[in-house]
C-alpha cells in the first residue's frame, strides 16, 4: 500500500476543481482558468502518466484543443458535478473545461455524462433514475459486468470507457463495491475506477478509512486545493 502514487485522473481533477474556483463567478472564463490549472498543476507531475498528445498539450506555449475522444475528458470533470446548480449548468461547465482538449463530441459526451451522473447522485436521484438518464441520453448499456469481464480490452476510449464505468456504479451496493467492480473488469483501470469512483462518491460518500489512506497519496499542494474546494462546494 505504501508504494501507492495518485495518476493523471487525480492531479487533473484537482486542477479542473482548482479552475472552477479561480474563475468568474458567472464562469465565463472557466475555459482559460482550466488550461491554466492543468498547464500549471501538469507540469509539476510530469511522470503520472499522461498520454502523448495531452502531455504535448500540457508544455504548449500556445494550447490548442486536438480533437480527442480520449477518457482523460471524463475521469477529470467530477467538480463540475458539485458546482453545477442543475443539469444545464453541470453541461456547460463540463463543456467549458473539456472542449480546451478533447473537443471530438464522444470526448465532450463522455465528459458530460459523467458530470451529470455525478450531479444526479449528489441530488437525491436512485440509482435507476441515473441509469435512465444516462441511457436516455447518452449511452445505452446494454450489458453487465459478467458479460463483458472476460472479453474486455484496454482502450483510453471515452466510448470504451465511460459506458462501463458507469455500470460499475449501477451494479454497486456501497462505495468500496463500486471500485472492485471498475477494476474487476481490467482495462484502464485507474480512469475506470476514477469515473465510477466519482459518481459512488457522490451518491454514497468514501468511507473515513478509505478516504485517509487514499488523501496520504497527495502531496501538500494537491492536498490544500482538494479541502478548500470540498469546503466551498461540500457534498450534497
Amino acid at each position: 500500500m505504501h508504494k501507492c502514487w495518485f495518476t493523471d485522473d487525480s492531479a487533473m481533477s484537482i486542477a479542473v476543481c482548482d479552475a472552477l474556483m479561480k474563475c468568474r463567478a458567472d464562469f465565463s472564463d472557466l475555459g482559460e482558468q482550466a488550461v491554466h490549472s492543468m498547464q500549471t498543476i501538469g507540469r509539476l507531475y510530469p511522470d503520472c502518466g499522461y498520454g502523448g498528445s495531452f502531455r504535448r498539450w500540457i508544455y504548449s506555449e500556445s494550447p490548442q484543443p486536438y480533437n480527442s475522444y480520449g477518457n482523460g475528458a471524463a475521469m477529470r470533470v467530477s467538480g463540475c458535478g458539485y458546482v453545477g446548480k442543475t443539469v444545464d449548468e453541470v453541461k456547460r461547465l463540463s463543456k467549458a473545461v473539456t472542449e480546451v482538449t478533447h473537443n471530438h463530441p464522444e470526448g465532450l459526451k463522455g465528459a458530460e455524462a459523467t458530470a451529470v451522473a455525478v450531479f444526479l447522485a449528489g441530488s437525491g436521484k436512485s440509482l435507476i433514475e441515473i441509469r435512465d438518464h444516462i441511457i436516455n441520453n447518452y449511452y445505452p448499456l446494454g450489458f453487465t459486468l459478467d458479460s463483458i469481464r472476460d472479453n474486455y480490452q484496454f482502450s483510453e476510449t471515452c466510448q470504451d470507457t465511460v459506458p462501463q464505468a458507469l455500470e460499475a456504479f449501477f451494479e454497486s451496493t456501497d462505495f468500496e463495491d463500486a471500485i472492485r467492480n471498475a477494476i474487476s473488469i481490467g482495462g484502464d483501470s485507474d480512469t475506470l475506477a476514477a469515473i465510477t469512483g466519482s459518481v459512488a462518491e457522490a451518491y454514497y460518500g468514501v468511507p473515513t478509512d478509505i478516504r485517509k489512506q487514499a488523501l496520504t497519496f497527495l502531496d501538500d499542494r494537491l492536498l490544500k486545493i482538494l479541502l478548500e474546494f470540498e469546503n466551498l462546494y461540500p457534498a450534497k
